[in-house]
């Protein structure tokens, strides 16, 4: 089996500056950046606001307008990643934005955020009335964002409700307490999440809400596929060049928070042998339908980083 993080531990916890806290500073700066740019893919005015207060300086980098040109002075094809990096977070924000319109469209108005982060869909999405958005994440990811908000005047949308605890831990007892109804279908987002969990937490993870959902319950998830840890290498060793070509302090590294495990399995197969009719559509397709793809050399980038996962429960 391949080498997992030395970093990650099973009861490690955090806010939103530190560890896996921190990453979702960095999908927020892409949204901003995203949302400030000449034809965005997706607009959330609400990401520059928790990229500035969140206290990670790493992420802001992702906001200087200069960035682009600075890399590719450094190294063209890092700048190509790059931009297909930023462009990858706005596709996949575009995706499951796309999923929870279709959810409501047809009729379901309970909605679970799983690791929720900095999303600030319960905030920035015209939701049906009467539709309940429940975010689970950690207590200090949850606090900072909705105290950073409410500090801005920002008002959700939806019956927004919050479910401190780790998704180690009890989540459905929590996500009931709340007032999660599981004879309700639910429209279900697991993004930024699964790379995070070893492959049986993710299997636990699929079980547990599979026990939730009743029939015609969505689910939809980005999907990782396991790369060779020779890859992870080279990718890690142009992440470092590029970050000491440009004066970046590296604060994290992803690769060591994340779980590369060759015995994961494949989500939409998953869904398909549980009770769920599942799709899948990789990432590379859906930037190229996007007209958001820059054609690399590097074949370390070609393969596409994940699956955009849909599912119904049966």
């Amino acid at each position: 089996m391949a080498a997992m993080s030395n970093v990650r531990s099973h009861d490690d916890t955090w806010d939103i500056a530190t560890s896996v806290g921190s990453t979702a500073v960095m999908v927020a700066a892409a949204r901003a950046k995203e949302t400030d740019s000449p034809n965005p893919l997706i607009r959330d005015p609400y990401a520059r606001l928790l990229v500035a207060g969140a206290g990670t300086g790493m992420w802001e980098n992702f906001l200087d307008d200069s960035m682009q040109e600075r890399i590719s002075g450094a190294d063209p094809q890092a700048a190509a990643v790059f931009a297909n990096m930023l462009s990858y977070q706005a596709v996949r924000t575009h995706f499951f934005d796309s999923f929870f319109t279709a959810a409501v469209a047809g009729g379901i108005r309970q909605v679970v955020i799983l690791a929720s982060g900095l999303d600030s869909r319960a905030y920035r999405l015209a939701w049906p009335e009467g539709t309940v958005v429940f975010e689970i994440d950690q207590p200090k990811v949850l606090e900072y964002k909705s105290a950073t908000l409410a500090e801005h005047g920002a008002v959700p949308t939806a019956d927004r409700r919050e479910v401190a605890i780790d998704l180690r831990q009890d989540w459905p007892a929590a996500l009931r307490a709340a007032g999660f109804d599981p004879a309700r279908p639910t429209a279900w987002l697991a993004e930024g999440l699964l790379m995070y969990l070893p492959a049986e937490a993710q299997d636990r993870l699929f079980e547990q809400i599979t026990e939730l959902s009743a029939p015609g319950s969505r689910v939809s998830a980005e999907a990782v596929r396991h790369t060779a840890e020779e890859q992870r290498a080279r990718m890690r060793e142009r992440w470092e060049k590029m970050s000491d070509d440009l004066g970046i302090e590296r604060t994290v590294d992803i690769a060591d928070l994340t779980y590369n495990d060759p015995e994961r399995a494949d989500v939409t197969e998953w869904l398909n042998g549980h009770g769920w009719s599942a799709t899948g559509t990789v990432s590379t397709d859906e930037m190229q339908r996007l007209d958001r793809w820059i054609e690399i050399t590097d074949e370390d980038y070609q393969g596409g980083f994940s699956t955009f996962v849909v599912a119904e429960r049966n």
